[in-house]
């Protein structure tokens, strides 16, 4: 789905390395924000907020976090389930 959406293979290969660099200053800043939340309960420091925000509008944080709050759940749903992951 990513590529449909206009992802490159550098930007693929990239997010799989946990490496940002390949996207521009926003969308990094937004890896980011899932990087740190993924594994905590939310917990995200005030620099990689600031960060953030430097990028985006207080609407657009709102559901930058929102997804990754949604792909968060799904992904401990199908775990606790033992769901395969498919490509």
């Amino acid at each position: 789905m990513a590529r449909r959406l206009g992802a490159t293979d550098a930007q693929l290969d990239a997010v799989s390395r946990g490496d940002a660099t390949a996207f521009e200053p926003s969308w990094a800043a937004a890896l980011r924000m899932a990087d740190v939340m993924t594994p905590t309960p939310g917990s995200v420091s005030d620099e990689v907020y600031a960060e953030l925000a430097r990028h985006w509008a207080a609407a657009q944080i709102v559901e930058i976090i929102a997804v990754i709050c949604l792909f968060a759940y799904f992904n401990r749903f199908a775990h606790a389930l033992a769901i395969p992951v498919t490509t």
